[in-house]
């Protein structure tokens, strides 16, 4: 979804209107951006691990639990001060909801199809946003942690090393209710670490305890957005008392229902499969995946919302559907709707009856209502799941951002959606999933492969808060091209989005002219400094200087057109050819999107994937049925988004130059 208030793109405009919900929800946070993270020190800083050692000493908390802790909620990164989607701030996450004002209906940005299949179109409603009141104990920790310290809720919220001591705080807080004494081994926190995750289940609780001692047997160093340098030694022989969870008194939560696997806390709350209305149904598609077609994508997503409203929104029938839900404050996954029933997420009809979709408690436009380590370490662990049960590659063209999923016609683009968008760290997320990025070919292997340094990249963009006005300076998975290698050159155009010529702007909802961490092109051209790749049918630069590369080399298989075609149609969804169709299921044109793909032009193959069409617009599935063609299509990286290509238009080639 989008995530700037001042959008000014809109829907296509041919959609039916659904009925709102009835129920105020509770709220999405939005939350304030308190301007930029400090800039490093140019030495590095050991201001915050003096502050660690400092605060376990006052409160006898091991110096190893609290860094742990620490690690799980923020990697010790600081966020200038500025809270999470969560209302944390500061390396301990200390939540604050009084603080985090509610801006934002969440999920509900009013743009886009969630279905993207015009035989059945809808919109979505638009929830009430609730008082502060209504928010849960586990998103305000750090009014309790300043009463326990004496320390000003305002210097908890902005000065770091003080946040460090109501963490240790609250920690020792912990281990004091559950009756344990204040030990100098931290194995005798296992129950405390699992309380401070604020979990209201054992579950969670645990999976979230078992991270933070995963973390300290491993040990970790990193230098943090503020430039300090903090380091956890590992202990790997540790083994935490996990008994003491039972005197927690944390209620007890089913996986029964659930597709996750044994390493994370899964909950079941189902979207609803209703019939309402005139002849109207919700909000996702009975099926039978995989045994009636492959799932091939895993899209990402933020929800734009808090846990509580997106949780109330998913269990509305009029409303739409993903399948999983990952809550930030401790990882805690929620599944609303089985892998082989088609959920209602992507904006695009053949990605959505193809893709599994998860949404993170998260905001894109809100460069510091930041994902938790938690959060991410949850997810990736789902993920791998299920790239394992269904053999969905993990690469970038088949774990999607929404941002990465094509308008399935011309019409769609303006509208399509641009979330977990250029905040998400696709870089740390792959390093968890087992896949990190790295060469894997040198100069001549004729690709790139994205990959600035996130912390240090830190590209301007536009329209977080107010239209025009720049974001505030932080890391970033993505490059943004030029069409010159000269950062005064235009940006490149993208005429999907833009069809009257219109230039790209640096908006953070504008991926007209970016390209992200992991993807894949070919490369066009070098000069110096600068590398030019094959993008939307233009050469697009990026700055990869040595000293500081935003690429790494690599190789592959490219398509290209035929010999003899001056250039080949792109689409947005691979659909079948008119003659495959039976009778009574309607034709879906193939509709070419305004993209074309020149003669002598390289990119990037992701698969090959037959042409699809799942039909389902009946609440009686009786007449539900997959439509499958003669004529295979090609997934690759056009742009920011993947399109496909018709197979018989193209040729499959090496990269290598």
């Amino acid at each position: 979804m989008r995530g700037s208030v001042t959008d000014p793109h809109t829907s296509p405009g041919h959609r039916r209107a659904r009925r709102t919900a009835g129920t105020i929800v509770t709220a999405a946070l939005l939350l304030p951006l308190l301007g930029a993270a400090p800039a490093p020190a140019q030495d590095g800083s050991t201001a915050l691990q003096t502050a660690f050692a400092a605060a376990a000493a006052e409160y006898h908390v091991p110096g190893s639990v609290l860094l742990g802790v620490s690690y799980l909620q923020s990697r010790w990164d600081e966020h200038g001060g500025a809270p999470s989607v969560s209302g944390g701030y500061g390396p301990m996450h200390l939540t604050d909801a009084r603080t985090a004002i509610a801006r934002s209906a969440g999920e509900t940005d009013g743009a886009g199809d969630a279905r993207g299949d015009a035989a059945r179109p809808l919109v979505r409603s638009t929830p009430a946003v609730p008082l502060d009141s209504q928010l849960p104990a586990r998103l305000k920790t750090l009014p309790k942690a300043a009463e326990l310290t004496g320390i000003p809720a305002a210097e908890l919220r902005t000065d770091a090393e003080s946040n460090v001591y109501g963490g240790a705080a609250l920690l020792a807080a912990a281990q004091r209710t559950l009756g344990l004494p204040l030990s100098a081994d931290p194995a005798d926190w296992y129950g405390a670490v699992a309380q401070f995750s604020g979990a209201d289940d054992s579950a969670t609780a645990a999976s979230y305890a078992n991270d933070v001692y995963d973390v300290i047997r491993t040990g970790e160093h990193r230098t943090t957005d503020a430039g300090q340098d903090v380091s956890l030694a590992a202990e790997p022989a540790l083994a935490p008392a996990t008994t003491q969870l039972t005197r927690a008194g944390l209620r007890t939560v089913s996986a029964d229902g659930t597709e996750c696997p044994v390493t994370v806390a899964c909950e079941w709350i189902p979207a609803p499969y209703e019939q309402f209305g005139d002849n109207d149904y919700g909000n996702h598609d009975l099926g039978d995946r995989p045994a009636s077609e492959r799932i091939r994508y895993i899209v990402v997503h933020d929800t734009e919302g808090a846990w509580d409203g997106v949780l109330n929104l998913v269990q509305d029938p009029t409303y739409v559907s993903w399948n999983y839900t990952i809550r930030s404050t401790d990882g805690l996954i929620a599944q609303h709707v089985k892998a082989k029933d088609v959920a209602w997420h992507a904006g695009n009809w053949y990605i959505n009856q193809s893709s599994i979709g998860i949404e993170h408690e998260g905001f894109l436009a809100s460069p510091d209502a930041w994902y938790t380590e938690a959060m991410y370490r949850s997810s990736a662990r789902l993920v791998k799941y299920l790239a394992k049960k269904y053999g969905i590659p993990l690469d970038r063209q088949h774990i999607l951002g929404h941002d990465n999923v094509p308008g399935p016609t011309t019409a769609y683009i303006p509208g399509m959606h641009t979330d977990p968008g250029p905040y998400w760290d696709w870089a740390h997320y792959f390093e968890l999933l087992d896949r990190p990025f790295h060469a894997t070919a040198g100069p001549k292997g004729g690709l790139v492969t994205i990959r600035p340094e996130y912390d240090a990249n830190q590209p301007v963009y536009t329209g977080c808060v107010t239209a025009g006005v720049a974001c505030a300076a932080h890391g970033s998975s993505e490059v943004r091209l030029y069409s010159a290698p000269d950062e005064t050159a235009p940006l490149i155009k993208d005429i999907g989005l833009y069809p009257k010529g219109t230039a790209t702007t640096t908006g953070v909802n504008d991926v007209g002219s970016r390209a992200s961490t992991g993807q894949q092109y070919a490369v066009a051209d070098r000069d110096g400094d600068w590398t030019a790749i094959w993008y939307l049918g233009q050469k697009a630069w990026f700055k990869n200087p040595r000293s500081a590369t935003t690429a790494v080399n690599a190789s592959g298989l490219v398509v290209t057109p035929k010999a003899g075609l001056t250039s080949v149609p792109v689409y947005g969804r691979a659909y079948p050819e008119a003659s495959a169709f039976p009778a009574g299921v309607p034709v879906q044109a193939l509709s070419p999107l305004s993209y074309t793909l020149p003669a002598g032009q390289r990119y990037v193959v992701g698969g090959k994937v037959p042409g699809e069409y799942y039909y389902s617009v009946t609440f009686d599935t009786a007449s539900h049925q997959v439509v499958t063609g003669q004529e295979p299509y090609y997934e690759i990286q056009f742009g920011h988004r993947v399109e496909f290509v018709r197979a018989s238009d193209v040729d499959v080639v090496p990269s290598r130059s």
